[in-house]
């Protein structure tokens, strides 16, 4: 089982994140994309199977700092806001999980955004 979970170590869901997955002995890597960064082409992956709604966070303070004219931007351009999340990775929802999960004789491809419990215990159980 290869997983990356995507992040910011201080993030209190992040801290979530990482109880979850210790607690069902899951072996993981972690990718701190405010002291890493992130690649354009990784975000552009995220949002091609999980749709700019669901890896964008709006509620976040990030978000809710940006001027109205870059609000408009991103919500008329897909590119402009995978730019915008590529300079900001605060407004990336977290945690996003991604890799491979074993799942009894095949592997099986994983990627996850935001935490919920019942999904880490359904995918990693």
């Amino acid at each position: 089982m290869t997983i990356t979970i995507y992040g910011i170590k201080s993030c209190s869901t992040m801290k979530k994140a990482f109880t979850k997955l210790n607690d069902l002995d899951v072996s993981y890597d972690f990718h701190d994309y405010k002291k890493q960064g992130i690649d354009k082409d990784t975000v552009q992956r995220w949002v091609n199977e999980l749709g700019i709604d669901k890896v964008l966070n709006k509620r976040g303070t990030t978000w809710r700092k940006l001027d109205d004219s870059q609000k408009q931007a991103a919500d008329a351009s897909v590119d402009t806001a995978i730019d915008l999340l590529v300079e900001n990775t605060s407004m990336i929802k977290r945690p996003i999980v991604e890799g491979q999960s074993a799942d009894k004789d095949q592997d099986q491809a994983v990627l996850l955004c935001g935490f919920d419990e019942a999904e880490f215990d359904k995918v990693f159980s």
